[in-house]
Parts: C-alpha cells; structure tokens; sequence
C-alpha cells in the first residue's frame, strides 16, 4: 500500500501555527472559567500522566503545558500503534477553535438557506452568544412544537469516562428541561440485540464468552465466522485491556486450527495461518443452511441436546429439507449462492462435529438486509452440533469486541452520570428514554417521512416531527447510510447543534458549533477491560483545553443554568465532586468483596490506578454452563426457557420480512442476485488505524491513505479487466452516489468483491450540489438507507454493490482535514 506523500510546507507551517496559537490561547486564559474554579484539578505543567483513552492506556509527557510524548502504559500486553493519532487529535489542523454560527442562520433565523449546510460559511460568536443561542432555541421549538420535535442525536463512540459521557449529558439536560426524542439500540449490532432475546433470552453480542483460557484448552477447531478480531480489538468502548490479544496469541501457539471465512483475507487470519474460505458477501446465511442440511442428511447432528436444550427444531426441519417449499437447503443449492464449493461446506460440516468447535462470530454478517437472520442461524448451527455450554465448544459473538474472552476481575463496578432514562441493564447507550423514540438507525427515515407509522419488534409507532437535533461527541455523517439522502434529510430541520473537537462532515453541516475538549483536557474516571474490569484508573487531565474549548459538563451546565435548571443538572458537584462519588461507590462495593482499595484522596495523588485480582473461576468461565448443567433449575430468558430456533413471539408479529424460524431471503442487492445492477460488491470493514471516524483527521492517515484518499482493495483480476493499477485515483459508483480512493491490487480479497472502510470523512466536491462526488471516500455515500426488517430497524452498512473505474480526471484535492474558512 502507497502512503500519502509527506506534508506540504503549508500545512506543515499551518500546524505550527496552530500549536503556537494554542499554547498563546492558554496563557490568556482563553479557557472555560469553571474550569480554573476551586475544586477542579489542573493539567500538570510538566512531566509524565497516566490516563485513558479508547485505544488503551498511555502516559503522556508533558513540557511547557503543551503535551510532547505518549508511550502505553506498560502494563498493556498489545498496545495500539493508533495511540500515536492520540496526541495528533489535541493539535491537528481541524480542531474546532470557536463557538461557530452558520452565517445564514444567524442572519436569517433557524430553516433559513438549508443548502448551505455543509458549505463551511461559519461567523464566529462568543461563547455567551452562543450559549444563549441554543437555550433560546431550546425553548423557542419546545414552545411552539413540543418535546417531540427536538432529536437527541449523539449516537456514537464519543469517549471513555464515567463524567464526560456526552450522550448522557445532553439527555440529562433536555428531560430536566422538558423532554426530547431518544433512540434505541446501535449501528453495531442492531439487528442481533433485537433477535437474539428472541432466541437466547438475552442480547447476547455484548455478553462475556466463553473465556480465551477455556478456547485454548480446549477447543480443537475455531471458526471466526465475519470476524478479525487481530483488527478491532485495539478498541473498547471503555479502556481496553488488550487481553484477547494474549489468548490470541496461545491460540496461534497451541497450533489448533482455524478457519477465517470472510470475503477478505483478514489479519487475523493472517497471523494465525488459518484456512480461508471467501463466501459472496451476504451470502453467509445460505451457507450456514447448507452446512446445516449436511450435518442432517448425514446423521452428524446431535438430535438429544436438540431435544433437551431447544424447541421448534421440528418446526425449521420442514423448511431444511425443503418438505415445504420444494427447495432442500443443500450443500450444491448454497453453493450457488454463495460461490463455496458444496464439498467445502459439507467437508466444513464434517469438521465442526469432528471434534470440540467454538464458532465465534462478527457483527458484519447482522448489518446487512435480513441481518437478523444471520446470528439465529449460527445459533441454529452450533445447537444442531451441540455442544453450547462445553469447555471450548458452542458459539461466541464479541470474541472480536472490546477484548471479549479475557477473564474478569474480582472487582467493584464504576457508576456513571445518569441521564435520567431507563438504562437496558448492562448497556446503558442502548437506553430508549425520552418522550418518543425511534430505533437509532432510523433517523433519516423520521426526518424524511414525519407522521409515517413504522414497526419495531412488535410495535407500531409514528415518527415525530423534528425541527431541532441536538448532537453531541458523534459523527453521524460518517456512520450513517446514504449520505446524498442523509443530506437532503438533515436540510429539513430548523436547527442543528454540534459539539465537538474537529470539524467532522457533521459540524460543517450543523448551524451551532460548539468546541469540546477532547479526553486529555479534562478529569475523567473510567475502568479498563470492558468484560475483565480489571482496574480503576483516574483519566487526569493532561493539557489545559486549547483555544476556547470547554467540557460537554460545561457547557450543558452553562445551558441549563440559562432554562433554570443549573442545580438539577450539576447536583451542586464540579467535575471533581462527580469523580471522587463514583470513586467512593466502587470503594463501598471493594469492601463488601473484600477487595482492597486507597481512599479517594490516595489514589488520585498517586499514580491513579487500582487493579483487581482474577479468580481461577473466572479464567475458567464456560458460556451456558449452567443451562446446559441444568437446562430446569437454569433456564434461559425466552418463553419456555430454551434456545428457541422457532420463535412463537415472531410469528405472532407476522412480519413478511422476518419469519418465524432461520430463512434465506434475498437481500435487496447483492453480487450476482437477480436483478443485479452492477458486477461488484462493495464491502467495508473496521479500520486498522483509526476508531470508526475518530482519528481520521490525525496524521495516523499518512500511513494508509493511497493517493491521498482511503484505499479500495481489489481483486488483481477485476483490476486487470478495468485497466487499474496499484496506486491509481479510482471512482466507485453506483446509484446511490460516487467517491474517489486509491486502488490496493491484491489477492487477499475475492473476485467480485471491492473494499473501502467504514469512517472516512466525507468530502463533497461541490457541498451544495446534491449526488456530489466525495473527493475523499465516505463509502457510505455508496451503502443501503433501509432497515433490516420490520423486527429490528437496525442498518444495512454491508449492503451494496457497485462498480469501480480508473478517474481519468485530474483528481480534485481533498479539503475536509482542513478547518472551513474563518474558522
């Protein structure tokens, strides 16, 4: 892979000017007052802090208030290579310096010239201006359309800390103040959190596996199904640990085999020397019924635990065979789907029973059209092998996610800020909350159809409608489908609030922009290892906020003190009162455990990190033990207390897109499908170097980009057929809309099959001008709007196809990792 070519001299002199500014802007105090008021912590002037941040923990050097340096933390088995973006995020070129105003909302009013969103025209206000400006807007649109029409957006990855969670911020301030619009579930894993607690009681994709310890010992074949977790563990939603890194590294020592199937040759794949096997995408479902329909044909599968452990097996036996629609799902019929040999899936079926198999899963496989289907089947699957519930066998679906697998530690559990909703136990951003709300990837669907009635698992609702959008820490232009429809849908609403450190697609498209600080300038608390939990670490500050950013708690409290609601929201706390009660909660429940822990005063002073002991039960944990022990005394959270492969509740809903059992159904688009438009399909993955969108505007991206742009892997021999060599601009089209990147010719991808990945700024050539060509490569310009199904709403990211040609053009300068004009 090419790199981009080294910076020029302007933007080399532009971020030394910046940092100049920067450090001028801090000796003039150009910070928020309350954060030099008592009882706040300051930044160190010099030396070395330990803190947090999503891609682990590090400690940073600090020299002349200004942060030089950042090492891991060395008690991080793998640390991320992406930590060296961290500090690039503080001191890049698109750091949000002002609270900004579009131009023609502040001179006309909201709803005034909606398609100069995105264009950059922004006037620079104070902060008192501005902060006045969004209470003023707050009661304006809650007065004269109700709680429905403001939207609490602020879906995202935000960051860690216990205080600082933004999301939770903003709905605290709006049900004190009135009411809001909320939304349910996420972009990850939003068809399976909906099915699985049909199917196994619980949302399943975000509880602990059985642990790496166990998968290493004993389990004699791993099928990483949709998942490269030597990728996308580098990440958690909190401070991650790194642990799965340890178990995947005994994994490749013990020498047992593994199977990668997935339409690209992963790294995880790589690093393992694992067996490849390339299905089309989407295409996963037929395959799993071909394999499926081996293991019954042939006597492989285990009929008892069928009977003992699950209900409705009897009921999808008709539709395997093909008693009741003349179509056995067969090795040969999934094979023409597929694109895999039907030898190699009845040999895989053979293999999986052979000997103690773990399948674990991704979350790619759900985000797709029908996506629910996809998990129910696995589950289906690794039922028929039965052995859910041994040491090493059964299915896994986070083995890829936040570490899961690493054991957990004997330890108290950080609380957090309430934002005053009803959190799903366990995952509290899954919370609905609010006076309506829709499922989260729906979003565009609301602004576009206002009063439209829509189904959710179960239920009928009306999408409200919105005229304000208040968003914090997120960057929906990113993650979000169809960006052309999202475009036109955001240009409906009358107002748009942004916070935020960089100017993502999203601030450039908002109408108030106001600057966050990032994790590393302000006072956090957080715990690391998102399921080992094994410490407690105190995210001290590390620089004072540069320029005029303040803290989201700063800045919602500066609001809600303008609608009278200051004392709610704050509590009468700083940020430091907050941190040292969540301390004190957690010291409380170490005590009743038995668990040793500093005071509060001890363990900030010092070095600010507390861990915890991990039992041998713990290392020895075996998802669905207990069930399987004792499936009567243990039951599981569905209606007869089984795994259930044929759902009564579903049926009841009589959706036609989401029957009653595991079905095969035809994507909307697919490579090859009837009626395909175009020859390929466009697939996209998480990124290596970078979280989602977070750290795209850091010079992390001089390390992949090609030509400037984010790459676009292709077959050598779809290359071949369209003239494109390594290294060349390309244009990937479709119907949806068209971007630019830069060709990566390999053979670690299948023919037929295109990659760009997900979370690269989207860029538009001509801001105004709907169908623009983003200049950068937002493959999300190219993806699906739709849901899932009628059951889920969830988002179909890994849905479509496309084609892709060599730009014959002069290729037009990517311009979004600068700051707009006057800002």
């Amino acid at each position: 892979m090419s790199k981009m070519s080294p910076p020029t001299a302007f933007a080399a002199q532009t971020r030394r000017t910046f940092l100049k500014a920067s450090a001028a802007a801090g000796a003039l105090g150009l910070v928020a007052p309350s954060l030099l008021s008592a009882g706040v912590a300051r930044a160190a002037e010099d030396g070395e802090v330990l803190t947090g941040s999503h891609w682990g923990a590090f400690r940073a050097t600090v020299k002349g208030g200004k942060m030089t340096a950042i090492k891991p933390w060395e008690k991080d088995p793998h640390p991320s290579h992406q930590l060296t973006g961290v500090m690039d995020s503080i001191y890049s070129p698109t750091r949000i310096k002002y609270p900004m105003v579009r131009r023609a909302f502040l001179e006309k009013g909201p709803g005034a010239s909606p398609e100069t969103r995105g264009a950059g025209d922004f006037v620079r206000v104070t902060w008192d201006q501005a902060l006045d400006l969004v209470a003023k807007e707050l009661t304006r649109v809650r007065k004269d359309h109700g709680p429905t029409s403001i939207f609490a957006g602020s879906y995202g990855w935000m960051s860690p800390g216990k205080l600082h969670n933004c999301r939770s911020l903003v709905r605290r301030l709006l049900n004190q103040t009135g009411g809001f619009v909320s939304s349910s579930g996420d972009y990850s894993t939003g068809a399976s959190q909906v099915i699985m607690p049909h199917v196994m009681g619980t949302l399943e994709v975000y509880e602990q596996p059985t642990v790496w310890p166990v998968v290493v010992e004993h389990s004699d074949l791993v099928v990483f199904w949709g998942a490269d977790p030597m990728t996308t563990n580098q990440i958690g939603w909190l401070i991650p640990d790194h642990g799965a890194y340890v178990g995947l590294k005994a994994l490749k020592e013990s020498g047992k085999k593994v199977i990668c199937i997935d339409p690209v040759r992963t790294e995880t794949c790589d690093y393992l020397g694992a067996e490849w096997i390339a299905p089309k995408p989407q295409t996963d479902m037929a395959m799993m019924l071909g394999v499926a329909h081996t293991l019954y044909t042939e006597k492989l599968h285990d009929q008892s635990f069928l009977d003992d452990y699950t209900f409705g097996f009897d009921r999808f036996l008709p539709y395997l065979t093909g008693e009741s629609d003349k179509t056995p799902k067969s090795a040969e019929w999934a094979s023409a789907i597929c694109g895999i040999p039907a030898e190699v899936i009845k040999d895989l079926a053979r293999r999986i029973v052979k000997g103690r198999t773990m399948l674990a899963s991704g979350w790619s496989m759900q985000r797709q059209h029908h996506g629910e289907q996809i998990h129910w089947m696995l589950v289906t699957l690794a039922s028929m092998v039965g052995q859910i519930g041994l040491p090493g066998g059964g299915f896994g679906l986070s083995y890829h996610y936040a570490n899961g697998g690493s054991p957990s530690a004997t330890g108290p559990v950080l609380p957090a800020i309430s934002d005053g909703s009803a959190a799903v136990k366990g995952a509290a951003w899954l919370a609905a909350g609010g006076a309506a709300s829709i499922p989260v990837a729906r979003v565009v669907d609301m602004l576009m159809n206002p009063g439209k009635e829509f189904d959710f698992n179960g239920t009928k609702a009306i999408y409200p409608d919105t005229k304000l959008i208040y968003w914090t820490g997120g960057n929906p232009f990113a993650h979000h489908q169809n960006r052309n429809r999202m475009v036109e849908a955001f240009r409906k609403v009358e107002t748009f609030i942004v916070h935020d450190f960089q100017w993502t697609a999203t601030a450039r498209h908002a109408d108030i922009v106001l600057p966050a600080t990032t994790s590393y300038e302000r006072n956090d608390i957080e715990q690391i290892g998102d399921y080992a939990l094994s410490s407690v670490l105190a995210m001290k500050k590390v620089v004072e906020p540069v320029f005029e950013a303040r803290s989201d708690f700063d800045i919602l409290a500066a609001v809600a003190e303008r609608l009278g609601t200051r004392d709610a929201f704050t509590e009468g706390k700083d940020e430091m009162g907050w941190i040292k009660e969540f301390y004190d909660n957690a010291l409380g429940q170490a005590k009743a455990k038995g668990v040793t822990m500093p005071d509060f005063e001890t363990f900030w002073k010092g070095e600010g990190v507390v861990s915890f002991p991990i039992s041998d039960e713990a290392k020895a944990f075996v998802r669905y033990s207990a069930f399987r022990e004792d499936p009567l005394l243990e039951p599981l959270g569905t209606p007869t207390g089984k795994i259930e492969i044929y759902s009564k509740n579903i049926e009841k809903m009589g959706y036609d897109d989401c029957p009653a059992h595991p079905t095969w159904m035809e994507p909307v688009e697919r490579l090859d499908g009837p009626g395909a438009k175009f020859p390929l399909h466009i697939t996209t993955s998480h990124p290596k170097s970078r979280l989602h969108s977070q750290l795209c505007g850091t010079k992390l991206r001089d390390s992949y980009t090609v030509a400037g742009r984010e790459p676009c892997l292709i077959n050598e021999a779809d290359a071949k057929a369209r003239g494109i060599s390594n290294g060349d601009v390309v244009r990937v089209f479709n119907d949806r809309g068209q971007i630019l990147a830069g060709a990566v010719v390999t053979n670690a991808i299948r023919p037929g099959v295109i990659r760009v990945n997900e979370g690269g700024w989207y860029d538009p050539t001509e801001p105004t001008k709907p169908g623009s060509l983003c200049k950068y490569g937002d493959v999300n310009v190219l993806t699906v709007d739709i849901g899932t199904s009628k059951l889920a709403q969830g988002n179909c990211g890994h849905t479509a196809i496309g084609d892709v040609e060599k730009y014959a053009e002069a290729a037009p300068a990517v311009t979004v990792f600068a700051a707009p004009k006057n800002a």
